[in-house]
């Protein structure tokens, strides 16, 4: 099986975290964290730090790691490395999601999230990062 090395940003902003909902795709539709693959040579947080720029037009800061999801989908084996972000400059534009929303720790289950995610919305739920 093939083996997918991903990185996730969980963008915290006054007590919400950011879902962004995918426009292309296998999982067309499926709700997020942004992110994306692991370039050759790139740390995770710096591979994060581009992917966010890439996506969503922002600079972020990359926090704290809280978790590697290890999820087998159908056809691939996926890893994401999963860290608390905050951004620190620019507008957010959506270049490759179809929509996004600001979730508060009650609005956590209101998407339709993919399986790998969530798992790290249970992860959220379960501690104080919201609150």
């Amino acid at each position: 099986m093939k083996n997918i090395k991903v990185v996730a940003a969980i963008i915290i902003n006054n007590k919400k975290i950011f879902a962004t909902q995918r426009g292309y795709g296998e999982f067309k539709d499926g709700w997020e964290f942004p992110g994306g693959k692991i370039e050759e040579g790139e740390t995770p947080e710096k591979a994060l730090i581009r992917e966010i720029k890439e996506e969503l037009d922002i600079k972020i800061n990359v926090n704290k790691k809280i978790d590697t999801v290890e999820y087998d989908y159908p056809n691939f084996h996926l890893s994401m490395d999963c860290f608390i972000c905050n951004i620190l400059d620019g507008e957010l534009v959506l270049k490759e999601h179809e929509a996004s929303k600001w979730l508060t720790k009650d609005e956590l289950f209101s998407v339709e999230w993919l399986p790998a995610d969530l798992d790290v919305v249970r992860k959220i739920e379960e501690s104080n990062i919201l609150l």
